[in-house]
């Protein structure tokens, strides 16, 4: 509005003046409804809603609708934004905001998740002949410290089972005093080529005896096994036969008895998917069950896709399906607890053993009867809680209990008082059971 038609009110002494408006337009006195017409539209103004305009003198309000009859007047302008000051700003209580903008993302890209071949570059990788052909042994470490053996589950294999947890702070500090040697069961690798149909996949028991040839490959005299799930069995196996080779195991959700009727129906569907039609969606959703449990996607959602994004991509699902009828035809263990004073028979494991399921795991039955079995002086069962799959959910647990496994049996214990260090300041969670 034209500052030239307003001055400035003077109170007189008046000292009402000060509730009266600080300026005043010339021209006669006004009436109630024109000083009532002017105030609302000063106030409505400031909204954009209406105009104040001039004409002879005179203030009236129009409609901001009616704006486009009355252009011609010469002070009529279109409104923009009200410019408020620092003063009014504290009185409305917020700044004015500038219309926004629409923003362009330019800059975010997908991003799919990391395949866990962390460990591929710092093993070296060496192709063990054995009576069934041809395995995968990934070397991680100096081949002149003690010997760790790892053997994967259903599904996974060195990479994609062990990645994470080798490369845990821990467990890194743990390879600077042994060796770790992981075994891949025929076929499991990624990109290995499909067997033909007429191949004969290993039973569980030659898969565990040709832990003989990787031994001799690397001129191994003693081993501490490392193994989960159906690598857990397998393993046992090797140690039942081979007692003096063997220095302790350990061992995650470990079954010691032949597949049920209901695993072996659901198994039985999934080999047949898998040969037929690849990697469905029952064959996805088991494998999870397999390794998770119930609901995962409730605990670690990223984890979670990591792993359906593995199960997809890389593994041979023809491969896998031979796996799988292996592992589901395997026998019985054999092996009983040995009665409290009773001399003890080849029956049983004679070498340490740690015996570890996670809360929420679906194969803790199946370790609990497995501890059952075991010589209880030379047997540790452990259930970590809030987790299904130990090795990712909760491997700073995992490698807190394998620390001190190690530590009580006699390996490289000044070496290992680093891990308790890294364990004690934070680095690896406190074991909670």
């Amino acid at each position: 509005m034209p500052q030239s038609d307003y001055v400035s009110l003077t109170g007189g002494g008046n000292p009402q003046s000060v509730y009266q408006s600080t300026t005043e337009p010339h021209g006669a006195s006004k009436s109630v409804m024109e000083t009532v017409k002017r105030v609302i539209g000063t106030a409505i103004g400031a909204q954009d809603k209406h105009a104040l305009i001039e004409r002879d003198a005179q203030p009236y309000i129009i409609s901001s609708r009616d704006r486009t009859g009355k252009a011609a007047h010469p002070n009529a302008r279109m409104p923009s934004a009200p410019a408020h000051t620092a003063e009014e700003a504290r009185l409305l209580g917020a700044m004015p905001v500038d219309p926004m903008d629409d923003i362009e993302l330019r800059s975010v890209q997908l991003q799919y998740p990391n395949q866990r071949g962390s460990i591929v570059g710092q093993c070296d990788l060496r192709r063990v002949p054995t009576d069934k052909g041809d395995i995968l042994v990934a070397v991680q470490g100096d081949t002149t410290k003690p010997a760790i053996v790892t053997y994967h589950d259903l599904g996974l294999n060195y990479a994609s089972s062990f990645a994470g947890f080798f490369n845990f702070p821990s467990m890194r500090s743990l390879l600077d005093n042994f060796c770790v040697y992981h075994v891949n069961a025929p076929g499991q690798e990624e990109g290995a080529p499909t067997f033909p149909e007429e191949y004969v996949y290993p039973t569980f028991d030659e898969l565990g005896a040709q832990m003989l040839f990787v031994m001799s490959h690397f001129n191994l005299k003693s081993i501490i096994g490392f193994g989960v799930g159906a690598g857990a069995n397998i393993l046992a196996r090797f140690a039942l036969a081979n007692p003096d080779k063997v220095g302790a195991l350990c061992l995650i959700n470990c079954s010691s008895t032949q597949a049920g009727w209901i695993e072996w129906g659901y198994q039985l569907l999934n080999t047949r998917n898998l040969r037929t039609k690849g990697m469905t969606q029952g064959v996805l959703d088991y494998l999870m069950w397999h390794h998770f449990g119930r609901n995962p996607e409730e605990r670690n959602l990223d984890l979670v896709q990591l792993y359906k994004s593995n199960f997809e991509r890389s593994i041979n699902p023809v491969n896998l399906a031979m796996l799988i009828d292996s592992y589901i035809k395997r026998t019985d263990l054999n092996i009983a607890r040995t009665p409290s004073g009773s001399p003890q028979t080849s029956a049983s494991l004679k070498m340490p053993v740690l015996n570890i399921t996670g809360a929420l795991s679906p194969h803790i039955d199946d370790t609990v009867t497995f501890n059952g079995r075991l010589v209880p002086e030379k047997t540790n069962w452990m259930k970590i809680s809030d987790c299904g799959l130990v090795l990712e959910e909760q491997p700073g647990k995992l490698a807190e209990a394998f620390r001190l496994f190690l530590q009580g049996e006699g390996y490289a214990f000044g070496a290992l008082q680093k891990i308790g260090r890294l364990s004690r300041s934070g680095t690896v969670e406190s074991l909670s059971y």
